[in-house]
């Protein structure tokens, strides 16, 4: 029997594609509807109607917690875009997902947006633990009332959450440590910079552990700076900030932003530091692409948002409909980008917003 990833294979579209057209819920284009449903014809192909009959036998509410996006950070959109996808495949088998999101600089907006999560009497959730006092009394709610969660992205200790997907943060600024030492050699002088904002987050220290590490471990000598910006969105104040301390610190050499905003430092930056310096952060937001095929970034280690966005609802209907245990930690790959490489690291994702216009 022909199946929706053999009709998705054959018609060069993703599965959640095929399955729009199959229950036409629109947002595909007139052509690849008409591929799609030739295809369909072609091969005799009918939905899976063990699958129809346990989505109408059974039905979980999976609800996540995540940040949302605007334009000058675009980084959540890949996960939740990720999420999107994963949530029209499955539901045949009876999953019905509720996306909730918060600012990620206010914990009031991430209480409440819990809060408005648990209205809906979910079955299990999905959370971007960014606030850890809160996410305490949330976790307590959860575990009151028998909900299991994971968390994502930000893998915080100490809690009984069923799976963390992300990065491992330590290993990433490992790696984006060895990076700058391969470009600089021994004795470099690298400054540090990061938003005051970012200072509690869990995943951001862990990324300078690991910076650090790799020079204590490997027993390399370094003098390293720091900068940390109340509002690094306002240029102005940034711009001086940042080009002040490599006026007055010329032997400078690398910059690492250990957060997704390194293409706001590295459009900071005068001509005159930046062609001396190697820039490494983290996350393929569009911003930074750009970036970096200017030559005003050197590397940008990602961890492919979108597929864990993909994967974490996946994850959760086999917990939830085959009762099958996840692993704890799902690791993301840590893939090092240059601008050769970087328009070739997200072709799912890029496939899914083409077909999917009215997320831009």
């Amino acid at each position: 029997m022909t199946t929706i990833k053999e009709i998705a294979k054959q018609a060069n579209v993703s599965e959640g594609t095929v399955d729009r057209v199959l229950h036409n819920r629109g947002g595909v284009s007139i052509k690849t509807e008409e591929t799609i449903k030739k295809i369909l014809k072609e091969n005799n192909f009918t939905a899976n109607p063990i699958a129809r009959a346990l989505a109408m036998k059974s039905k979980y509410k999976l609800c996540t917690l995540i940040p949302g996006y605007d334009a000058a950070n675009l980084f959540w959109k890949s996960p939740y875009m990720g999420i999107l996808k994963g949530s029209e495949e499955v539901k045949n088998y009876g999953i019905e997902v509720t996306n909730f999101n918060y600012n990620q600089f206010d914990p009031k907006s991430y209480v409440d947006g819990f809060n408005n999560l648990m209205e809906l009497n979910p079955s299990a959730v999905l959370i971007v633990p960014n606030f850890v006092n809160e996410t305490k009394q949330i976790v307590k709610q959860l575990e009151k009332n028998n909900i299991p969660y994971i968390f994502f992205n930000i893998d915080l200790d100490g809690f009984n959450n069923i799976s963390f997907i992300g990065q491992d943060s330590h290993t990433g600024g490992y790696v984006a440590a060895k990076l700058m030492h391969l470009s600089l050699g021994d004795n470099p002088t690298i400054l540090t910079v990061q938003t005051r904002i970012n200072i509690s987050n869990s995943g951001i220290s862990k990324r300078i552990d690991g910076f650090n590490d790799y020079f204590i471990k490997n027993n390399i000598p370094i003098e390293r700076l720091f900068l940390d910006f109340d509002n690094i969105n306002n240029v102005d104040e940034s711009e001086v900030a940042l080009n002040s301390m490599l006026d007055k610190n010329s032997h400078i050499q690398g910059i690492f932003v250990p957060s997704s905003r390194i293409s706001i430092i590295a459009n900071c930056i005068k001509k005159k530091h930046l062609k001396s310096l190697q820039l490494v952060g983290f996350d393929n937001t569009p911003q930074n692409i750009k970036c970096l095929e200017e030559d005003k970034i050197s590397f940008i280690i990602s961890q492919k948002p979108f597929n864990q966005g993909f994967e974490s609802i996946h994850l959760l209907t086999d917990y939830l409909v085959k009762k099958k245990n996840p692993i704890q930690k799902n690791y993301s790959p840590i893939d090092i980008l240059t601008k050769e490489n970087a328009r070739y690291n997200e072709r799912f994702e890029l496939e899914y917003e083409n077909e999917n216009p009215d997320l831009n």
